[in-house]
């Protein structure tokens, strides 16, 4: 007798069929899962971008698909997506500021009348440097051009700002992408009683000559003795004045005094004197955190900072400040990008080389753990799970040199360094046995339903995040089934209150849905075990069934992720 009912059952099934009764949504990779909302695909793109796109999408792909959930978005709630684009871009949460800075840009030209406000009055807080101003404007010139209200935020950012605060911007933040100051200002014609913003903006527009005579004398008594026209002295804020002065400067001491004097940045800096130890030794001085993280590899260099050195041990205690990485908008990919690449003592791009200085290499490990938001401790019993398929080695997360699979295992470290009861595995849709560095011999393979591997990781954050990285880097890889985690821990009788899913959702291999081998393991252990995904594309599924409190989906390498994550395990 033909056992019609097990074709229609609602407890299993493959995982490129739909469960009959569940709103799954075939993915990418054509299995099944759970579509994300809206608001949840403007969370991802805010946080990850599209930049470098995935392994199943193009970046103009992915671009096109997250645009217009941000669209519907607007259409629908335009404050509310405000609201989120100012939350995200504000707190420092995400890696790059592009995303926040393109979607508060479609916003303003697709919300109604209500949301067009709302996105204008928020441009300072989300464009906040000169190029996220250029950003915004390049966008808003391709997505509808530029109209009324647009002309005056551009205007309000220059007239809401302190002469000192907007002579800083212009001399720092030139021109960004074919667009400059002098582009925008013919623009939208800003218009101030303030003399001292007048003549900052007299200067971008016209250039030094339009403010009277720039007189440089150096005095028969030192040869970096600067004196200037009285009338310049008076008009132009400090950074305009130094960088005028710079652009005229003979001597590295004359560059070194301007810095020092007038805290001059690095981009006002001429060429020719970028090579300098005495400037770049006076540039540290005040030398904003962000500004040092990039600039690690050539203080180096340049010998300011050697080991053992004075330049060391103040680069080390900057990068160890909470408070200052706080303050800095310092995100923790931008220092694992940094802790990778300095280590390696060679550049991303062109021939540049330095040794490492071990003091430097150690308190960015430090600085990575301190970006985040602080975690108190769940106190549950963890299994965090990598996934290693093949898809996670493609596209980019927020644009920086890491794949969806090497950022996974940075970000399993913050919770592993927070919970002292963890087990790390590695998962991919078949077996695979390798011996690496972080990770031991064997596999695990032939687990119910499933036939396919999970490999236990030795991952700790006693090691160094960048060599723990590369170590998951260079495992094998295969097909994506993320029920794995579940069938590997009911198959080996392990406790778990909390299931952690690093993946890019995309899972296609298995005999049975994550989210009912999650019940399975629940039915079997008695344990209310909790699954948390952790997306690493902003791509537009989850395996988190929304309809169970016991799923959460978070963004991954998002700087509040561990701190929500460990917040709902305790619930």
């Amino acid at each position: 007798m033909s056992d019609y009912a097990s074709h229609l059952t609602t407890i299993a099934a493959t995982q490129r069929e739909p469960v009959p009764g569940a709103p799954t949504v075939r993915n990418s990779a054509g299995g099944y899962s759970f579509a994300v909302d809206d608001w949840t695909r403007l969370d991802r793109f805010l946080i990850l971008g599209a930049e470098g796109g995935s392994y199943y999408a193009t970046e103009r792909a992915l671009t096109r698909e997250n645009a217009q959930a941000v669209v519907r978005c607007a259409q629908t709630d335009p404050v509310e997506a405000v609201r989120r684009i100012v939350a995200v871009s504000d707190s420092g949460r995400a890696p790059k500021n592009d995303p926040a800075v393109f979607a508060l840009a479609l916003v303003a030209a697709h919300a109604d009348a209500a949301g067009k406000k709302a996105a204008y009055a928020a441009v300072p807080a989300v464009c906040r440097t000169g190029t996220h101003l250029f950003q915004f404007a390049a966008a808003s010139d391709a997505l509808r051009g530029w109209g009324r209200g647009l002309r005056q935020a551009v205007a309000d950012w220059y007239t809401s700002k302190s002469a000192r605060e907007l002579g800083y911007q212009v001399a720092k933040y030139q021109q960004r992408d074919g667009w400059g100051h002098r582009d925008l200002l013919r623009l939208a014609h800003p218009k101030s009683a303030d003399p001292a913003i007048q003549a900052v903006l007299r200067w971008v527009t016209h250039g030094a000559a339009a403010m009277g005579p720039l007189a440089v004398r150096r005095s028969s008594l030192g040869a970096d003795a600067v004196v200037v026209h009285p009338a310049v002295e008076a008009d132009l804020p400090p950074a305009v004045r130094a960088a005028e002065l710079a652009k005229r400067a003979e001597t590295e001491q004359e560059v070194a005094r301007l810095v020092r004097e007038h805290r001059l940045v690095r981009e006002c800096v001429p060429t020719k004197f970028l090579n300098s130890p005495a400037v770049w030794e006076t540039l540290l001085e005040d030398m904003p955190v962000a500004a040092l993280v990039r600039n690690l590899a050539t203080l180096t260099r340049a010998g300011v900072v050697m080991p053992g050195s004075a330049g060391a041990r103040d680069v080390a205690a900057r990068l160890t400040d909470p408070d200052r990485l706080r303050r800095g908008r310092v995100h923790p990919l931008a220092l694992l990008i940094a802790l990778k690449t300095y280590a390696g003592g060679r550049g991303v791009k062109g021939g540049h080389t330095w040794p490492p200085v071990p003091e430097v290499v150690e308190a960015l490990d430090v600085a990575f753990y301190l970006a985040f938001r602080a975690v108190e401790p769940a106190g549950k019993r963890w299994l965090l799970a990598l996934d290693v398929s093949g898809s996670m080695e493609g596209g980019r997360v927020a644009g920086s040199p890491l794949t969806p699979r090497e950022a996974a295992a940075a970000m399993c470290l913050v919770t592993a360094a927070t919970e002292p009861v963890h087990h790390v595995v590695g998962f991919t849709g078949r077996g695979f046995s390798v011996t690496t560095a972080a990770c031991t011999a064997g596999a695990w393979a032939g687990y119910p339903n499933s036939g396919a591997g999970v490999e236990p990781l030795t991952v700790s954050p006693s090691q160094r995040v960048d060599e723990v990285v590369a170590g998951v880097a260079g495992l094998p890889m295969g097909p994506t089934d993320c029920a794995l985690p579940m069938l590997y821990a009911a198959d080996r009788g392990l406790a778990v209150d909390v299931f952690v899913v690093y993946t890019d959702n995309e899972t296609w291999h298995g005999a049975i849905h994550p989210f009912q081998a999650l019940r399975e393991y629940r039915e079997k252990t008695g344990i209310p075990a909790k699954l948390v995904v952790v997306g690493m594309v902003s791509n537009g599924f989850t395996i988190a069934d929304p309809d169970d409190a016991g799923m959460l989906d978070v963004v991954g390498f998002d700087a509040a992720a561990p701190a929500v994550i460990a917040d709902f395990a305790g619930q």
